[in-house]
């Protein structure tokens, strides 16, 4: 749906740039454009509530990392992307309903090394580009998906957080 929804915009834009400035045609196409852009902004905004209701449902404890979003949008391969997911929305939707619902929501340090740190051995890698989706730990010999091992490192951090009161590790 949001492709068709995308599609749409792009030609409705299109028609809008054809037409003379200050024209009554152009101010017709300019809100057919909002009434796009509106309907594009409210089923980002359900798929948001629906998928923020599912993960307040099914989880007693909720952690995200901090992203710094700015710095990713910064990126013009993801910029598009990333922009369109609605990341401030998507948060703020999970804790106004973790918090309605009496569950935990904790935010895990952007600079916590959750991609690089080994969650068998807790052993970190050096660097890690982007690109490199599976690494194997040279302590302990285990493989790990770049995006699993990270999402395990965010839950024992927050677990840890919420345990100790405290991040647990150091940079």
């Amino acid at each position: 749906m949001h492709k068709t929804n995308r599609r749409t915009l792009k030609r409705k834009q299109q028609k809008l740039s054809r037409k003379k400035k200050g024209s009554n045609n152009r101010q017709k196409a300019r809100r057919k454009v909002a009434k796009v852009h509106s309907k594009i902004s409210r089923c980002r905004e359900e798929f948001l509530h629906k998928l923020s209701r599912k993960i307040v449902n099914e989880n007693q404890v909720i952690a995200l990392e901090n992203l710094n979003i700015k710095g990713m949008v910064r990126n013009h391969n993801l910029a598009k992307a990333i922009s369109d997911c609605g990341w401030g929305m998507f948060c703020a939707m999970l804790k106004y309903k973790a918090e309605w619902e009496g569950k935990t929501y904790t935010e895990v340090d952007r600079f916590f090394p959750s991609s690089k740190t080994c969650n068998v051995c807790l052993n970190q890698v050096g660097s890690l580009p982007l690109e490199v989706r599976n690494w194997t730990c040279v302590h302990c010999k285990t493989t790990h998906d770049r995006d699993i091992n990270a999402a395990i490192n965010i839950r024992n951090e927050a677990l840890g957080i919420l345990s100790l009161g405290k991040a647990r590790y150091c940079l």
